[in-house]
């Protein structure tokens, strides 16, 4: 039976450990945060895509969480599954990356197999981590594997999870391809092999890339239909019963997660780095995706103004405050740049969200609104930003409720949609 080690036990890792133990294999979760591996231990899950029941099935499976990266010693396999944000200029943060592949040096033996998951940039498994993993006295292929292979965990999917989406693996040898794909291939149904490190890292900013160029397409789009009095949401409609050549992106309130409001800026980071000029598509999609809070604060403005109503003092629910529907993570998501902006300007906030308790807007904590309705009736406008499903437009709206939809959730002629 193989030793698994995964390292950073949040959305990427716990899945991945689950899979794992899942499939037979000893795992076992490193994470710096003594709470989480408490927690874990315990039975408690902290993500939305695994219960309490199936941590303690992984239990049952011989899964343990630690927070002693000594446990390493004894690992045939190490997974890196640490978060990779973006530093305060806007360029990668591999802090997390760096330590613990100084924690696997430290500690690896003979036989290891390594592979980051992290997002980064194309480059880095190469040049920042096979180094660091060289201090150990150890030699590539000799006594160690090395690999990249991007992580697709898309939380809520409901059809997608781990085991049924192919999984990229790219080594920094041959052997060391190999080596990750039989890993893999362990519990994942379907592993493509590529020709290197760089392919896969760059295979991941590209999917990712795709989707913030496309996203902001539309977002600009939604500009100027509203404009030119053009129903968006009815155009996209018509365009995708189109059977081949076109896949339908909505606009939003901006993008949030980790993936696409960081993820294409490892890649212009490193052509700018690199090769001195920008990555133009990537900089001007985040300069479109980054207008959106502001876009949809001002059209809110312009409802009140049509009610002879102002933004200051103004009554504003806002209907789910994370970046994606029916999952309780906040990451990135763009609830907050709206928020903040809406209170610059003098607006008396509340919000409602079935997922989140309490929601920190600045200096402030906020509690969600009790009853949904009641909160409703008292606003003088709704701003639907995440489609639960617990959210019924419609509904709202048939109360009375001045409702902006930034979501195309609804069907009342009577709401306004972005």
């Amino acid at each position: 039976m193989q030793n698994i080690v995964v390292i950073g036990q949040g959305y990427v890792g716990l899945p991945l450990a689950q899979a794992a133990a899942n499939a037979g294999l000893k795992v076992t979760g490193l994470d710096l945060n003594k709470e989480t591996v408490d927690n874990l231990n315990s039975a408690i899950s902290h993500i939305d895509d695994l219960s309490d029941a199936d941590i303690q099935l992984m239990l049952d499976a011989g899964y343990t969480a630690t927070t002693d990266s000594s446990a390493i010693a004894s690992a045939d396999v190490v997974v890196i599954c640490v978060p990779t944000p973006l530093g305060e200029a806007g360029s990668p943060d591999l802090g997390a990356v760096a330590g613990a592949t100084q924690a696997i040096a430290e500690h690896m033996t003979a036989g290891t197999l390594v592979v980051l998951e992290s997002t980064t940039y194309p480059g880095t498994t190469d040049e920042l981590v096979l180094p660091i993993l060289e201090t150990s006295g150890l030699v590539l292929d000799s006594d160690f594997s090395l690999a990249f292979s991007p992580e697709r965990i898309d939380p809520g999917n409901p059809i997608y999870g781990l085991q049924n989406t192919p999984k990229v693996v790219g080594g920094t040898t041959e052997n060391s391809t190999q080596a990750a794909t039989k890993f893999y291939a362990q519990f994942i149904d379907t592993v493509v092999p590529v020709k290197g490190t760089k392919e896969a890292e760059t295979a991941k900013l590209l999917e990712n890339t795709y989707r913030h160029i496309n996203i902001a397409l539309v977002n600009e789009m939604a500009k100027f239909c509203d404009e030119l009095n053009i129903d968006l949401w009815n155009v996209i409609e018509a365009a995708k019963t189109k059977p081949f050549g076109f896949q339908a992106f909505y606009p939003g309130p901006g993008v949030g997660g980790h993936c696409i409001p960081i993820d294409p800026n490892y890649l212009s980071y490193q052509v700018r780095k690199a090769l001195g000029y920008p990555f133009r598509f990537v900089e001007l999609a985040e300069e479109i995706n980054n207008s959106m809070p502001k876009y949809i604060v001002q059209r809110l403005q312009n409802l009140l103004n049509n009610d002879e109503r102002a933004l200051k003092n103004a009554k504003i629910l806002l209907l789910g405050v994370t970046y994606k529907p029916n999952i309780a993570d906040q990451r990135e998501s763009p609830a907050l740049p709206i928020a903040l902006l809406l209170r610059e300007k003098g607006a008396h906030l509340a919000y409602h969200d079935p997922r989140i308790e309490n929601w920190t807007v600045g200096s402030d904590t906020l509690a969600c609104v009790e009853d949904l309705y009641v909160a409703v009736d008292d606003a003088d406008i709704v701003l639907l930003l995440q489609n639960h499903n617990e959210y019924d437009a419609d509904k709202i709206s048939e109360r009375g409720a001045v409702v902006f939809d930034t979501r195309g959730a609804s069907t009342n002629p009577n709401i306004t949609r972005l």
